[in-house]
C-alpha cells in the first residue's frame, strides 16, 4: 500500500499523521560522516554508565539521554498541556518512562504498529536531530557535513517514502546556500518528498545570521518549488532561548526537562512566527510562488497574531506587500495545531484546508494513540474531518487528486 491509496476499512480512509517521530540510533550522525569532521560534529561518548553527546566539541544536553532507553511513555503528558490534571495530583507524577520499544527505531516494526493504529501514512521527523544545527551553528562546514551524513542514515533506516507509507523528512541547512542546493539535488535523485528546515535565522560566518526570506536562499526555495517538494518547519532548538534566556537573567541552554520557565514563556512560538514573517515580508513567497511550507509541532495561536501584525505593517508600508499578507499565508502555509487550542478559530483564520493532523507520537507531549487527535474535531463536519485527517496532507505533499 502507498500513502496515496485510500483504505476504505480505516478511519478517514487511512489517516496521514503529519507529525510522527523516530528515536535516532547513536550512529545517526556518524555512520556516514566524513572522518575529518568526527570531532566537530555529533560524537557519542561514554561517561561511566551513561552516554553523552559532544556537538562541536561541547557536551550537548538538548536530549538528556541520547540512548532513549528508558524513554517517556507516549502521550503521558497530554493532560498537563490541556490543563486537565485531576485535583490533588502532582503534575510531575504524570511523567512516566518505559524501556525503548523496538518500533521506535525499526521501520518494518513501525509499519506493523501503523497497521494497528489504523494509520495510512506518516511524515516522520527527528527527535535528537532537531537540536543539531543550533549546536553546530558556529561551524558551518560541520553543520552541512553532519546533516548530509544524517540524511544518508535516514535514507537507509527509514526511507524517504517514495515506495510506501513512511515519509522520512531529510534535514536541510541553508547556512551554505551552494552546498544546500547540491544536497537538494542529491535528495531529489534519491526520492525526497518533503524537506525539514529549522525555523530560525540562517547561521552565517562569525556569528552573523540572515532571514530565511533573504534572496540568496532563493535557489534552494526555487529548486524545491520546481520539484513540488514542500518544506516542513518542525519545532526544535531555534537559538531563541540562547538569546532571550540570559537577557532576562535565566539560562541560555535549551534542553528537554531543564529549560528555564521564564525563557519558555518569552520564546514560546516566536521562532515559527518570525520564520513565516520573514518569508512573507522579505518576499520569498512572491519570488517563489510554488513554495509550500508547513508549521509542524509549533501550535497555531501564533497564526492569528502574525496575521494581525502583518496587516498592520501592510497599512504602514503597503509597497512591501503584493497582497493582503494573510492571503499569502493562506496560499502557502499549512499548520498542525496543538489540541488544547481553538481549532475552529484557526479554520476561520487560514481555512480548514490548511489544518493538518499531527499527533507527535510517540513523544510524551503528544497523544497516546495518533487517532486520539480526531476526538477534538467535533466542531467540524465529516467532510472537513476527512480533509484534516488525510486530504490536506496529500495537498501539502502535492499528490492529491
Amino acid at each position: 500500500m502507498d500513502i496515496n491509496t485510500p483504505d476504505p476499512d480505516a478511519p478517514f480512509n487511512g489517516s496521514i499523521d503529519a507529525d510522527n517521530h523516530y528515536y535516532e540510533t547513536l550512529d545517526a550522525f556518524t555512520r556516514h560522516l566524513d572522518k575529518k569532521f568526527k570531532d566537530r560534529g555529533v560524537k557519542p561518548v561514554q561517561d561511566g554508565k551513561h552516554v553523552q553527546l559532544l556537538m562541536g566539541g561541547k557536551v550537548n544536553r538538548f536530549i538528556p539521554n541520547p540512548t532513549f532507553d528508558p524513554i517517556i511513555v507516549p502521550g503521558c503528558l497530554d493532560p498537563l498541556f490541556r490543563g486537565q490534571i485531576p485535583e490533588g495530583v502532582d503534575p510531575r507524577s504524570l511523567f512516566q518512562v518505559e524501556p525503548l520499544r523496538l518500533e521506535y527505531q525499526d521501520r518494518d516494526l513501525r509499519l506493523k504498529i501503523m497497521d494497528e493504529q489504523k494509520l495510512g501514512g506518516v511524515l516522520l521527523f527527528p527527535t535528537l536531530g532537531c537540536g543539531v544545527e543550533e549546536a553546530l551553528s558556529n561551524d558551518i562546514p560541520a553543520t552541512m557535513a553532519s546533516l548530509s551524513a544524517f540524511n544518508r542514515w535516514l535514507e537507509e533506516d527509514w526511507g524517504f517514502g517514495h515506495d510506501g507509507r513512511i515519509i522520512g523528512a531529510p534535514m536541510l541547512s541553508l547556512a551554505d546556500p551552494e552546498l544546500a542546493v547540491a544536497e537538494v539535488e542529491s535528495l531529489l535523485e534519491r526520492g525526497m518528498r518533503v524537506a525539514h528546515v529549522r525555523p530560525a535565522p540562517v547561521p552565517g560566518p562569525n556569528g552573523t545570521s540572515l532571514s530565511l526570506g533573504n534572496k540568496q536562499f532563493d535557489p534552494v526555495w526555487a529548486r524545491l518549488a520546481e520539484a513540488s517538494v514542500p518544506v516542513a518547519f518542525h519545532l526544535g532548538d531555534s537559538g531563541y532561548q540562547r538569546q532571550f534566556g540570559p537577557l532576562w537573567g535565566g539560562r541560555g541552554e535549551f534542553g528537554f526537562g531543564n529549560s528555564d520557565p521564564l525563557a519558555q514563556v518569552l520564546v514560546s512560538d516566536r521562532a515559527i512566527h518570525d520564520t513565516v514573517a520573514s518569508l512573507v515580508v522579505h518576499g520569498a513567497f512572491k519570488r517563489n510562488p510554488g513554495l509550500r511550507v508547513a508549521s509542524i509541532e509549533n501550535g497555531s495561536d501564533w497564526v492569528a497574531l502574525l496575521g494581525k501584525r502583518l496587516r498592520k505593517q501592510a497599512n504602514q508600508t503597503p509597497w512591501t506587500f503584493v497582497e493582503d499578507p494573510l492571503e499569502t499565508i493562506r496560499r502557502h502555509v499549512w499548520v498542525t495545531p496543538y489540541l488544547e487550542e481553538d481549532l475552529s478559530a484557526l479554520a476561520e483564520t487560514i481555512g480548514v484546508e490548511r489544518i493538518l493532523f499531527g499527533s507527535d507520537w510517540p513523544h510524551g507531549e503528544g497523544v497516546a494513540q495518533p487517532l486520539d487527535f480526531a476526538k477534538e474535531l467535533g466542531a467540524f463536519d465529516e467532510a472537513d474531518q476527512q480533509r484534516i485527517m488525510r486530504g490536506n496532507v496529500l495537498e501539502f505533499l502535492g499528490t492529491a487528486a
